[in-house]
């Protein structure tokens, strides 16, 4: 792709589903204006440290940012099939009086390296918005259904009861869980700096007449101007920042995707039970041959982004691993590809999630159908116990449960009856109970344990403080 005319990111799915943030955040105009000011704030911190560079010439730099003459710079790398020297031509066609000393010291990976570590930067923060956005929506969700019981499933089989809004929680852990991973990464966020060819800071050397001080100096005056704490600068490098960065970076974007899935595939099978749907518009269309179907393609998009984006996080990895000495070249198009791709699948991935989950619809009554088909079973631990401590034998009581349930299970399995387990434990005097007295403990609530208690703990002590603190930084407006 030509980038000198390309001034917005562009994919097959990004352009539907990825925010226009996103895609600026990956675009010409963030790439090439960064890289002016990154050229600035050289030709600043070289001026202040006594370097023959202007404050006039300066000035003139700072002036020019954004007025990139992109078909000057497209006809200059045709020629010279370098992009950065491009720029630095169409730069110096803008600003005659400070032509001279642009890029003075640097190598091309100063400004191409630095900007791919601001826009990552500011990726992630785009990202934790809407993550946190996410979580408030469920938040809000969990706590209007935590005390709805309804089936929990080990092996996709009904297991014990638990609370819908108990379920949210589990997909809210392991998106808190990519926050903490997520802010790690922003705060351990540092600059390459300048470090020349192969990362020696030899041309500096030269120009600061070995004055290393100076060099230092230049590097934090650097990264303060770009936003960056005075020591987020790394501290030893080759010619390039190491590319284990953007596979740790894609690793976080991979870890929000798997939770997505997650989530998503949940989505999927409670819709498939009647028991919760994603969003459906009032004239959405579910299918182009059976009227009648209500598809989750949303949780379904979801999916197939997510799987793109955790297959995608082995580029930068493989990359990292193939980088030979100071440097090498066969990272450039690959990162350029994957990295961009990474962050907009992650945006359109979330973008989809906010939506969802500010529109999840419960039906309680299918919801409390399916519950009470099951039920029977789940109470039979306690039906044992309470026979039991009556003076039954608890193998002989565990038996008569086992045969009973079987017999119940095969009835409503192939001739589509009534689950009657109930029924069959008052009529056999072992278990000395009545059909009132089963009746009694066939209250689902009797059975989802702490789930209620879960939930607002997990509210009040672990979501609420992250909601304050984004609505405090104005991130968000959320509050549970």
């Amino acid at each position: 792709m030509d980038t000198n005319t390309m001034h917005s990111y562009e994919s097959p799915f990004c352009t539907r589903y990825a925010s226009k943030e996103m895609q600026y955040l990956f675009s010409a105009d963030k790439k090439f204006t960064t890289w002016r000011k990154l050229w600035v704030a050289l030709a600043r911190a070289e001026h202040e440290l006594g370097l023959p560079v202007s404050a006039e010439q300066v000035a003139e730099l700072e002036a020019h940012i954004n007025d990139i003459d992109y078909e000057a710079a497209a006809a200059r790398e045709r020629e010279c099939r370098h992009d950065v020297m491009s720029h630095v031509y169409a730069y110096g066609l803008a600003c005659p009086n400070a032509k001279g000393i642009i890029h003075l010291g640097a190598t091309s990976c100063y400004v191409g390296d630095n900007t791919d570590i601001i826009i990552m930067r500011d990726a992630l923060k785009l990202i934790r918005k809407k993550l946190i956005t996410v979580l408030g929506n469920l938040a809000k969700f969990a706590e209007e259904w935590k005390a709805q019981p309804c089936l929990a499933y080990t092996h996709c089989q009904p297991a014990q009861l638990t609370t819908v809004g108990k379920r949210a929680t589990l997909w809210m852990n392991e998106l808190l869980m990519d926050l903490e991973e997520l802010d790690t990464r922003i705060a351990r966020m540092k600059l390459l700096g300048s470090k020349g060819t192969t990362g020696t800071q030899a041309s500096f050397m030269e120009l600061f007449h070995g004055d290393s001080t100076k060099i230092r100096a230049m590097e934090q005056k650097i990264a303060v101007e770009m936003g960056f704490a005075s020591d987020a600068v790394v501290p030893v490098s080759g010619q390039t920042y190491s590319r284990k960065v953007d596979a740790q970076v894609l690793d976080v974007l991979s870890g929000i995707a798997q939770s997505a899935m997650k989530f998503a595939n949940d989505m999927r099978l409670l819709q498939s039970f009647k028991e919760m749907e994603e969003p459906f518009e009032k004239g959405q269309i579910g299918s182009s041959a059976m009227a009648y179907k209500r598809n989750p393609m949303r949780s379904e998009r979801i999916t197939a982004l997510a799987r793109y984006l955790i297959v995608d996080c082995l580029n930068p990895a493989l990359t990292a691993g193939t980088q030979w000495f100071e440097r090498t070249l066969d990272d450039s198009a690959n990162k350029r590809i994957a990295v961009a791709e990474g962050f907009l699948a992650a945006d359109a991935i979330l973008n989809i999630m906010m939506n969802v989950t500010s529109g999840m619809v419960v039906y309680p009554a299918v919801i409390r159908q399916r519950v009470m088909a099951e039920l029977p079973f789940m109470a039979t631990e306690n039906i044992i116990m309470d026979a039991a401590a009556r003076g039954g034998d608890r193998q002989e009581l565990h038996e008569q449960i086992r045969v009973h349930s079987m017999a119940a299970g095969a009835e409503v399995k192939q001739k589509g009856l009534k689950n009657d387990l109930c029924e069959r434990i008052a009529a056999d005097p072992i278990f000395g109970v009545t059909a009132e007295d089963l009746e009694k403990k066939l209250d689902p609530a009797n059975y989802t344990g702490r789930s209620v208690q879960q939930v607002e703990e997990f509210l009040a002590e672990y979501i609420a403080p992250v909601l304050r603190d984004a609505e405090s930084a104005a991130d968000v407006e959320l509050t549970v």
